[in-house]
């Protein structure tokens, strides 16, 4: 009976030797793929913890334009309107009272000839600075090799009374002369050739042409300006596009105000003229 109860005793020693044995064995991590591996583990917990793949490089850019204007390299706001300040290069002392303008479908060109359009239009106003901000949204990161956009719209989306928000603000161009909307208005003074303070009003639109068997013909008259290109990277850029004012009055034409000033809408010629002088109107500026 001894010798039982002495086996007995001798196995229940044993499982109880071997059950704290294994309950101390350290818990935790045990893959070597995972963060918080741990060496010193014997039995994983399951708290192993992996690494995420990281997110997709970003592609593109969200791409703004800011406006800014000059006259030869002289700031103007609207806060500088109504001022006989400026000289044209014929040599006319005028102000400016107003500046509106609609570019739209601003586009990028690559150095492969292809080129990515940002299908839209934005109107611009000097008296509401918020019209002097244009977001593109996302433009594919690349080196383009120049920007585009129409000064206007072009012959498919210059259609009469389509955008209500330009109808608000009695942006049409009169029937009559061809329908849609203008391109541009500036207006202002300047000292006629009698020393007097005479009215300007620089609308630039369609032009329509009435030939010599007196047929009616629609010129869309609108200017495709063309400026330097800019590098889209990172997450976001915003490019200013400035207007020299002072070049609607040369390049090529030498605008004189007492020859071509008010009812220049009807006008053939002075649209045509418009249209000459417009390519060289915009330029680059700061790309940050």
């Amino acid at each position: 009976m001894k010798i039982i109860k002495t086996l007995i005793l001798l196995s229940a020693t044993i499982a109880i030797s071997s059950f704290f044995t294994s309950c101390s064995k350290d818990k935790g991590c045990t893959d070597p793929v995972a963060l918080n591996f741990d060496q010193k583990a014997e039995t994983d917990d399951g708290s192993c913890i992996y690494p995420t793949s990281p997110p997709p490089a970003a592609t593109t850019a969200s791409v703004n334009i800011t406006f800014t204007h000059n006259f030869d390299g002289t700031i103007v706001t609207a806060n500088d309107f109504n001022t006989i300040q400026y000289t044209n290069q014929f040599g006319n002392q005028m102000s400016i009272s107003k500046l509106k303008y609609l570019i739209s479908d601003v586009r990028f060109y690559k150095a492969n000839g292809d080129s990515v359009v940002v299908d839209g239009y934005n109107f611009i106003d000097l008296t509401n600075t918020t019209t002097l901000s244009y977001a593109l949204g996302s433009v594919g990161h690349d080196t383009y090799t120049g920007i585009g956009f129409n000064i206007g719209f072009n012959v498919i989306d210059n259609i009469s009374n389509y955008y209500p928000d330009l109808n608000a603000i009695s942006w049409n161009w009169p029937a009559g002369l061809g329908g849609g909307y203008h391109y541009m208005q500036l207006e202002g003074q300047y000292i006629d050739n009698n020393s007097a303070t005479a009215n300007y009003a620089y609308h630039y639109g369609t032009a329509r042409e009435i030939n010599l068997t007196n047929d009616t013909i629609y010129h869309p008259n609108y200017t495709l300006a063309q400026i330097n290109g800019v590098t889209i990277a990172g997450s976001a850029v915003n490019i200013e596009i400035k207007m020299n004012i002072a070049e609607w009055f040369k390049n090529t034409y030498t605008w004189d105000l007492n020859v071509y000033n008010t009812m220049l809408m009807p006008n053939y010629n002075a649209q045509i003229l418009m249209k000459q002088n417009a390519p060289t109107v915009f330029s680059l500026g700061t790309v940050n």
